[in-house]
């Protein structure tokens, strides 16, 4: 709909990081993301917890590839569905620790939390508001954080890269616009975008649920799209997914 818009500003459209997976996803698209449209700003990122059932006697990161590695396919891992974000961060797992994990997929988080809660899947890398309350009273383990730093709704888990160095699953948020929208309105909604997310108020709400605020330049945030389409791309291709 906003690829077909007028350039005038008014249409927008609030996205994630499936606009960088979909043209790896899918045969035909309706758009083409860095053709057609114009990026804002990006609004937020957050990452997954790379999360167990109690029963896998995994307590870190390095225990659990050396489980995968002792008993090739036994491990089980639930995600959310075909080319979301939870999927890929486990294949990207899976390629950098050089494990064979089969993966469940779910017709959304929700379904596959209660698998893992049911101890029917061994892991999942679920978003942090999904799971918090599960880990902090003990029916699921967190081993680490699909992002380069810890969060805030679970400071004490490390993240995977401090295992697996350059490993880094962020999930990103962000606004655009037609494609040829004027320079002008870019900058003014930008600039505006800006000023909210440093506000202390909007920051706080989204520490607590798992999510760093965003902003910076509209360049910045076409670079951050085109550099995750490339590798997303890269990360199906080679765990052979085959596009819709």
């Amino acid at each position: 709909m906003v690829a077909k818009s007028a350039p005038d500003g008014y249409t927008l459209v609030l996205t994630q990081t499936s606009l960088a997976i979909n043209p790896s996803m899918f045969k035909k698209l309706p758009y083409d993301a860095l053709r057609d449209l114009a990026p804002i700003a990006e609004i937020a990122t957050t990452g997954s917890v790379l999360t167990l059932h109690p029963s896998v006697p995994a307590k870190t990161v390095t225990a659990l590839i050396a489980l995968a590695k002792a008993k090739p396919g036994h491990l089980v891992i639930g995600s959310a569905g075909l080319g979301t974000q939870p999927h890929l961060s486990a294949e990207l797992f899976k390629i950098m620790a050089g494990v064979d994990m089969p993966q469940v997929l779910y017709k959304g988080s929700g379904p596959a939390v209660i698998s893992l809660l049911a101890g029917e899947i061994s892991l999942q890398f679920p978003n942090p508001p999904t799971v918090v309350a599960y880990i902090k009273v003990g029916r699921l383990r967190a081993l680490g954080v699909t992002t380069s730093t810890r969060i805030q709704a679970l400071p004490e888990v490390p993240p995977i890269a401090e295992t697996l160095p350059g490993y880094e699953a962020a999930q990103f948020f962000g606004i655009l616009a037609r494609a040829g929208t004027p320079r002008p309105i870019i900058g003014r909604l930008n600039q505006e975008i800006n000023r909210a997310l440093g506000t202390p108020e909007l920051k706080e709400r989204m520490s607590a649920d798992g999510l760093t605020a965003g902003g910076g330049t509209p360049d910045e945030f076409a670079a951050r799209i085109k550099a995750e389409t490339e590798k997303w791309a890269q990360v199906i291709k080679t765990s052979g997914i085959k596009p819709e």
